[in-house]
């Protein structure tokens, strides 16, 4: 496929996607609320996220601090290592790696599901049925994984922190509070304010690609393969071009 034809699929896949979060916003807004589904969706989104992001925030926050050490040793600068890590880590890189993480497990989850849902024709006999699947199904999991990735977030920077702070103790010695209390006084509201209201359309973008994608996948195993692929790489991109659009309005804000 040629650029041309790509940009046009990727142009057409976001128009649909669109429209399906409209339809979304029309019919699972409307009570009555599926709050059982929706709490078990909270509790399978980040609840069973935890390990994976946690583990993987504090193997970057530690991974980081080794990484920048020699530079900052090498410009006598390595006083500065714990405020520069800390600004890092919660500016930019524990959002758009714990999304990205996020999707991977996530996003591929629900387009699967989904898709097996569909494939099965079980989605099908909830509307015979008179459910919604857009409440039941669609609604608790792109509010779910809305509203769990800021939390997910805010535990895998405090975590890579954590691994930063063992990072720094490899090869000198910092006492804990001391470390802490470096990165607290640096990092400002405006550092904290802009990562954390990202992390909600994060949420959003990866939940709704997951669903759209399983909610319209092609009949037979492969249609389900190919949504829970798709879901994640189109997650991704959307990921990198929200982090871009934050940049941007941030910086017009005047809050870098």
């Amino acid at each position: 496929m040629n650029p041309i034809a790509r940009s046009k699929d990727f142009l057409s896949q976001t128009g649909q996607i669109s429209r399906f979060a409209g339809h979304l916003f029309s019919l699972g807004a409307k009570p009555p609320y599926e709050i059982k589904e929706f709490l078990a969706q909270c509790f399978f989104i980040g609840y069973r996220s935890l390990p994976l992001v946690g583990l993987t925030g504090f193997i970057m926050g530690l991974v980081l601090t080794m990484q920048l050490r020699p530079s900052l040793v090498y410009y006598g600068v390595q006083s500065r290592l714990p405020v520069m890590v800390g600004v890092a880590i919660v500016r930019e890189i524990g959002p758009v790696i714990t999304a990205l993480i996020f999707a991977g497990k996530i996003g591929s989850s629900i387009g699967a599901e989904l898709g097996s849902m569909k494939v099965t024709e079980q989605i099908d006999a909830m509307e015979v049925s008179g459910t919604n699947p857009y409440k039941y199904l669609v609604a608790t999991r792109v509010v779910a994984g809305t509203l769990m990735l800021p939390v997910l977030t805010m535990l895998a920077d405090v975590i890579s922190l954590f691994g930063a702070y063992i990072g720094v103790n490899i090869s000198a010695v910092t006492s804990f509070k001391l470390f802490f209390l470096q990165i607290l006084h640096t990092i400002e509201f405006g550092d904290v304010l802009p990562a954390f209201i990202k992390t909600f359309f994060f949420g959003f973008a990866v939940s709704m690609v997951g669903c759209y994608k399983g909610y319209n996948s092609s009949r037979g195993t492969r249609g389900v393969g190919n949504s829970a692929n798709t879901a994640v790489v189109l997650s991704s991109v959307l990921i990198f071009v929200i982090d871009l659009l934050a940049v941007q309005v941030t910086s017009i804000l005047g809050l870098n």
